[in-house]
């Protein structure tokens, strides 16, 4: 059993990891990290210190009404998705910690295929 990096539990819910194909478990928000354990699997958990984490990314649909999940960013372990039942009150509970500047909306689908389109005619161009 691994231990918690955390020495206060601000926020513990169930939620879905999506690294590789999807698995249940819950994630714990405390004063020291982001973590996520699957609870029939204990060799399978992620522990994220907030010093690592760099910038945390919502899906936004229906104008922030619903968000269907969200992603950190570390420094140098790249990204993990997760969702939650809750998104709202877990990423309040993150904004905490990391500050509201570091959490940040992803593009929508006409937003990425704009960037592309530009970016073809920019490569073309030189």
């Amino acid at each position: 059993m691994v231990q918690s990096l955390n020495t206060k539990v601000d926020l513990a819910m169930e939620a879905t990891s999506f690294m590789g194909l999807p698995t249940y478990g819950k994630i714990m928000i405390g004063d020291r990290a982001f973590e996520y354990y699957n609870e029939k699997n204990l060799d399978d958990f992620i522990q994220i210190p907030w010093q690592e984490v760099d910038v945390v990314v919502a899906l936004l649909m229906f104008k922030g009404r619903w968000i269907p999940r969200f992603t950190i960013r570390t420094r140098k372990n790249g990204a993990y998705t997760f969702a939650v039942r809750h998104p709202h009150e877990a990423l309040r509970t993150v904004r905490e910690y990391i500050g509201g500047d570091r959490i940040v909306r992803s593009l929508t689908f006409f937003q990425v295929i704009r960037r592309g389109i530009k970016a073809k005619f920019m490569r073309s161009k030189k």
